[in-house]
């Protein structure tokens, strides 16, 4: 065959970058996802993105915006890390020979064997997943081969992904909506309730438990004693515990895994996220020697559970750059620094305002909530009419005001709840903390007296969900 490494591509990526970046909301809204489209324009979030570069999103017209919600956790060493960046660079140089399939690598093995050198000694085994929901998957397939049970035990609004094992594990009623039947013999107990889980428990045929050490979708945090009596409960009940540090994990609470603020010795974790810097998906299931012996537990079920693309030399190169650039940038340490900012500029925003019900957060996962005005008729009737739409519609005129004017973005937490959730990048600067909490201010103090464009604005999100919900049915 006749080389072709000089002929011009018939699709260019650099070309296409440079040319057709603008029309990326029409794309997606004729290819892609018309109603999330239809999302980004309703609450003025539809931005053509040019550029990103550390704590920030730069659009196409130049202008930078404070990223506080970091790809959903993803960016957790910022966007475009030039370590991380160099690194990749040198691995595509080295042309190697990645996905052998009947044959393996260097890095995914060497990203394993760093993965477990900074996990509890107890955690001996590493399985690659693609990411975060099919490390979920992958670990209720281990606890059910492990345990030889089936039952499986999760929380109330806990969030695990959105593939059908880790929906049916998923406490997040609007997710699992027509989607059904989902897993059988899979229960879910409130967050924080012991006394619920050991009912569930008691039977000894639970194959595992799964949670959050802090739910991901709306920062809530444990009572100190809760995690490490599940566990106790788990032991005894000879259920396998089940830790999801997908946002979690990798320095998110200001410690590598969130399990070292309990000292826990869960049976397995899964990561995903941060692992690649955010360049490429990847996944990881850290467990104990004894639950993955006893799924691999013959030459012929060594394949008994795989994924294509888990372990290619492209995710493990960005995971092993990933997990240097924590390290030589101090990055967790960073993150446990600013997340303590973070909260000493915005707890005080409760007492100020009575808007907001709780400020709450652990390193860098923040959370917001806000509740009904209890003072001046008002507020209280344009929150009557805003949530009357949509419950947890309150919120948006928090994140929308901090992105129009102030350039920050930011995120509702989910369906249904007044709660703005933050999970910027480690490298996020101190002087962006503090501009960050004086944002919010602003725009909690301008609430006390809803200006008549942010009432209109509120009243017509609602309308747009009860039409999208009408067609729905």
């Amino acid at each position: 065959m006749a080389d072709r490494r000089s002929a011009v591509p018939s699709l260019d990526v650099a070309e296409i970058i440079s040319q057709r970046n603008r029309e990326a909301l029409a794309l997606n809204e004729q290819h892609v996802n018309p109603q999330f489209a239809r999302v980004l324009r309703t609450i003025g979030f539809d931005r053509a993105w040019a550029t990103g570069e550390g704590a920030h999103l730069i659009d196409a017209d130049g202008r930078r915006y404070l990223d506080m919600l970091g790809g959903y956790g993803v960016f957790a060493v910022g966007r475009n890390h030039p370590a991380v960046r160099a690194q990749l660079e040198r691995f595509l140089a080295a042309r190697t020979a990645s996905l052998p399939q009947m044959g393996v690598t260097a890095l995914a093995g060497v990203l394993a064997e760093e993965l477990l050198r900074r996990a509890p000694a107890h955690l001996g085994a590493v399985v690659f997943t693609n990411s975060g929901a099919e490390s979920i998957e992958t670990a209720l397939k281990l606890a059910r081969a492990a345990s030889g049970r089936v039952r499986i035990v999760h929380c109330a609004h806990g969030f695990h992904g959105l593939t059908l094992g880790a929906l049916s594990v998923n406490g997040n009623a609007d997710f699992r909506e027509r989607f059904g039947p989902l897993l059988p013999d899979v229960a879910g107990v409130p967050f924080g309730d012991l006394d619920a889980l050991e009912r569930e428990l008691r039977g000894d045929d639970v194959a595992a438990f799964v949670v959050e050490p802090v739910q991901g979708k709306t920062v809530r945090l444990p009572a100190p004693d809760y995690l490490p009596r599940a566990q106790e409960l788990c032991r005894r009940h000879g259920t396998l515990l089940i830790l999801d540090e997908v946002m979690t994990g990798l320095g998110r609470t200001g410690r590598f895994l969130a399990l070292e603020h309990w000292g826990l010795q869960p049976d397995i974790v899964t990561l995903a996220k941060a692992l690649s810097g955010g360049y490429v998906p990847i996944g990881a299931v850290l467990t104990t020697r004894r639950v993955h012996e006893r799924v691999f537990d013959s030459m012929e079920r060594a394949v008994v559970h795989s994924s294509t693309f888990a372990s290619n030399d492209l995710a493990a190169a960005a995971g092993i750059a990933t997990l240097s650039a924590l390290d030589d940038d101090r990055l967790v340490e960073r993150a446990a620094r600013m997340g303590d900012l973070l909260l000493e500029l915005t707890r005080p925003l409760s007492e100020r305002h009575e808007i907001v019900k709780d400020v709450r957060g652990l390193g860098l996962m923040w959370a917001i909530e806000l509740q009904p005005p209890r003072r001046g008729l008002t507020n209280r009737r344009v929150w009557q009419l805003v949530e009357r739409g949509q419950p947890g519609l309150w919120a948006q005129l928090l994140t929308v005001p901090l992105f129009a004017k102030h350039r920050i973005l930011t995120q509702v937490s989910g369906h249904h709840v007044n709660i703005v959730r933050a999970l910027p990048p480690f490298v996020i600067e101190e002087a962006d903390v503090h501009r960050f909490a004086e944002a919010v201010e602003d725009v909690l103090t301008a609430l006390r007296r809803p200006p008549r464009a942010i009432t209109q604005f509120g009243l017509t999100v609602a309308r747009h969900s009860v039409r999208g919900a009408a067609r729905a049915r």
